[in-house]
């Protein structure tokens, strides 16, 4: 049966889950839903793994359907949920499959095939309309296959994962980092911790600790005495200024570098390339110039004017692949998921690893192991994730929370909405001062920084980056950055925090400018600089 929870000790939980990447904040919901007291841990904020460094495609399992049947078909199942659950983090797009002179004709009939029998719905289109639909693609294009793929903001999802799994009684300790297991014998009763920001040390105890910790899944189990084996596969990304496509836009071949283009929010993300990288290398992946010219030349084969279109930054994730195969790009790995129960793996009772994976498959991968945590706690409680919505999107379906949108009249809310969904409506704006906006590019007001903040752990500005936008328009946070340091401060009272806080925030941004810097970029650079270290002293 499952232990009282109002009788526990505040430092004691049912399950204790390390990661908050979308696995991790999943997991989390899904055993807050079944009424477990849970604790989520993240050394950094919420998606600073792969799951905020991808795409952020939904896919439908297209891309998968000819080598990993398996994927594909999770890939399709979750695509239908996602987008009743979780409306308001996913833009409508709908996706193109395009062959191209130099691919191999035959490739759209095995495509096809295989799409069908994994239940994805593929329609072969005329050429013509192809172009008409999407008129940046490829003229030269000779094939076209319409398929259910669309765009999904990954920092959304998360949020919103993590948000309701603490309206059900749920704990978060951002910034916080395991620095080791309480054992007893050959069972783990716990973690030390360390807060990164206060130094503060604590233990946490549970009767289940799930490690969700991504590529970094391998170091944190091994501190329990644990072995995994994991395939660190790096996939470099560019971002440009606008969106020129409607559509996501793929290759119709094999996998392949760049064969992915994808529209989402005010841009359009197009990648990735894969190379198996050190584990001991993935804290600090950076994007090289041979890997941008990659990234322009492929890349523009999809939309030409992806050539002369403006780049915004460049960035790089890395896939936590579950596989010792020695293949140097890990394009033929499966992207499955797996479930390690180390008590009958390993013989260490009482932690749990979910490895593998995918952005598209969080919540079933989040459904299996909470399945196994509640067989293991004596829980009988039934997985009600795919059918309960996200908070956001209360209102069941993107049409039915744009028509809420269009009702309000205060324009910033319209913007907070399309990133809030139906939660927009609760944040303060109804003053000139809240409505008032910190950043221009995404048209993000004081209101919605405030509300980040207070409910939301959102505690520097790269935190709120990630719940708002803030920051990730064509100005990459030249301006809005100060005016968001000035609201930091006055809600922790802390000048000198914020302006060191200011000072990591753009050389962030900057970094992701350095392998693109050249003519107007580096120009611009340069200018901001300036303005920086002369006018504002820093």
């Amino acid at each position: 049966m499952i232990k009282n929870t109002h009788t526990m000790n505040p430092n004691e939980f049912d399950v204790i889950i390390i990661g908050g990447g979308i696995t991790g904040a999943g997991t989390q919901r899904d055993c807050a839903m079944r009424g477990l007291k849970t604790l989520l841990i993240e050394r950094s904020d919420i998606a600073t793994g792969a799951t905020g460094r991808n795409h952020g495609l939904l896919h439908s399992g297209a891309r998968y359907a000819v080598n990993d049947s398996e994927s594909a078909e999770e890939c399709i199942r979750e695509n239908r949920i996602l987008r009743k659950i979780a409306a308001h983090c996913i833009d409508e797009t709908g996706g193109l499959f395009i062959t191209l002179p130099e691919d191999d004709p035959e490739y759209q009939n095995t495509f096809v095939e295989s799409c069908l029998r994994a239940g994805i719905e593929a329609e072969v289109i005329d050429p013509e309309l192809a172009r008409r639909w999407e008129p940046t693609v490829n003229q030269n294009l000779t094939g076209a296959v319409k398929v259910p793929d669309a765009s999904i903001d990954p920092f959304r999802l998360c949020a919103a994962n993590m948000l309701d799994a603490k309206l059900r009684g749920g704990q978060v300790r951002l910034h916080t980092t395991v620095t080791g297991f309480i054992k007893e014998g050959d069972t783990v009763r716990g973690v030390h911790t360390r807060n990164a920001q206060t130094g503060q040390v604590n233990d946490f105890y549970a009767r289940i600790i799930v490690n969700a910790g991504g590529v970094w899944a391998q170091e944190i189990a091994a501190m329990a005495g644990a072995q995994i084996s994991l395939y660190p596969a790096k996939g470099s990304l560019l971002i440009f200024a606008h969106r020129v496509n409607k559509h996501v836009i793929n290759r119709c071949r094999k996998p392949s570098n760049a064969d992915i283009l994808v529209p989402g929010d005010t841009v359009c993300i197009v990648g990735t390339t894969s190379s198996r990288i050190p584990l001991d290398a993935c804290d600090e992946v950076a994007v090289t110039p041979e890997e941008v010219n990659l990234l322009i030349t492929e890349g523009s084969k999809l939309a030409p004017v992806l050539s002369s279109t403006r780049i915004l930054r460049a960035y790089a994730g890395v896939r936590p692949l579950i596989s010792t195969d020695k293949d140097d790009s890990g394009r033929n790995i499966t992207r499955g998921f797996v479930i390690l129960d180390h008590e009958s793996r390993d013989g260490i009772k009482g932690l749990v690893s979910i490895c593998g994976g995918k952005l598209t498959t969080y919540r079933l991968m989040a459904e299996k192991t909470t399945d196994l945590l509640c067989r293991k706690l004596g829980n009988e409680k039934k997985c009600m994730t795919a059918v309960s919505p996200l908070p956001g999107s209360e209102e069941g379906s993107y049409e039915k929370v744009a028509q809420k949108i269009w009702e309000t009249p205060s324009t910033a809310q319209k913007a907070a909405a399309f990133r809030m969904g139906t939660r927009a409506f609760r944040m303060r704006s109804s003053d000139r001062w809240n409505d008032a906006l910190v950043c221009k590019c995404e048209e993000v007001s004081v209101g919605e920084i405030n509300g980040a903040i207070e409910r939301m752990d959102a505690s520097t500005l790269t935190d709120l980056r990630r719940r708002t936008r803030l920051g990730m328009g064509p100005c990459q946070g030249e301006f809005c950055a100060c005016r968001a340091a000035g609201l930091l401060a006055a809600s922790h009272g802390c000048i000198d925090r914020e302006r060191e806080d200011l000072n990591q925030f753009l050389q962030e941004r900057w970094k992701g400018n350095f392998p693109i810097g050249w003519g107007d970029t580096l120009r611009e650079a340069e200018y901001t600089q300036w303005v920086y270290k002369f006018v504002l002293g820093l």
